[in-house]
């Protein structure tokens, strides 16, 4: 009802359209002030820019301000050193903490966990920020898991016994008739299988420990590890083994390593921006002649 009283209505009839029209206006402006905004951006802020998502020590980890790394135990060399993840020692060590301080958490927020090599990449929620233990890229564990980028390079070695007929091999069809060995669920078992195509089956062992003991006692003719693995063995822990070759990468592109995250990680661009940083400014080729170094070449098995 209009109120008859209101100023208003004593106004000039253009100087009453110019109010009505006045206040028209102020009344969308106020309606456009109070809508909802659109989708999109309500979207936007939600989730954040790169930058926001990424913010240095803030992003969103199991734990609030810390950054929780797995790996396996034992934690082998030369990857890491004297089964002490945490120690900043040993190639995978040190990678993992350049990529925390990339991501802005120093070595006091940083939680080491274990986890079994094997349930790193199985399907399920994790309960790590990233795992780091020679898991290769592969597009079979990427429907379970997602993968940062690569941060090493990798290529996988046959480790015999000095003067038996596996450590004389010069090609892969001379370990076709061997019996050969690995840890299951490595891309060490897969060119065994899939590249070697042995007579007999390949031995599968939960542990490259297993799989060293086997070989020491004569179970397997030989055993495939990751490269730098095999020289750190022949080195250190099977002295009378030696490395027979190493096969060369398969459709031309190479094998690499890299960091286990979540399936749907909201951290997975976040960490695989601090690896390719580290790889740009040259501290993964640093750390890697720093810790890998003995591991320079072997022979290409064809």
């Amino acid at each position: 009802m209009v109120d008859c009283h209101s100023p208003a209505m004593h106004l000039a009839p253009h100087a009453l359209r110019r109010a009505v029209a006045a206040a028209t206006i102020a009344l969308l402006a106020t309606a456009v002030g109070c809508a909802p905004q659109p989708e999109e951006k309500a979207s936007d802020e939600a989730s954040g820019s790169t930058g926001t998502t990424c913010a240095k020590g803030k992003l969103a980890t199991e734990t609030s301000g810390k950054l929780t790394i797995a790996t396996d135990e034992p934690a082998y060399e030369p990857w890491f050193k004297d089964d002490k993840p945490a120690n900043g020692k040993g190639f995978e060590s040190a990678v993992a903490y350049a990529v925390a301080k990339q991501l802005g958490y120093d070595k006091s927020a940083v939680v080491w966990q274990s986890v079994p090599f094997n349930k790193a990449f199985a399907p399920g929620e994790k309960t790590f920020d990233f795992d780091i233990n020679q898991v290769s890229i592969s597009a079979e564990r990427k429907k379970a898991v997602d993968f940062s980028s690569g941060y090493y390079d990798v290529r996988q070695a046959v480790i015999a016994l000095k003067g038996s007929k596996a450590a004389k091999a010069t090609s892969i069809a001379d370990l076709k008739g061997l019996k050969l060995g690995a840890q299951v669920g490595t891309t060490s078992l897969n060119y065994i299988e899939d590249v070697v195509k042995p007579t007999q089956e390949a031995a599968a062992y939960a542990k490259n420990d297993q799989a060293k003991s086997a070989l020491k006692n004569g179970q397997v003719d030989a055993i495939v590890v990751d490269l730098p693995t095999a020289f750190y063995i022949t080195a250190a822990e099977v002295t009378d083994g030696t490395i027979a070759g190493q096969f060369e990468n398969q459709g031309g592109t190479p094998e690499q390593f890299g960091l286990v995250l979540d399936k749907g990680s909201a951290l997975t661009s976040c960490v695989t921006a601090a690896v390719d940083a580290l790889r740009k400014d040259g501290t993964l080729a640093k750390l890697e002649q720093e810790w890998l170094s003995d591991a320079v070449d072997a022979p290409v098995l064809k």
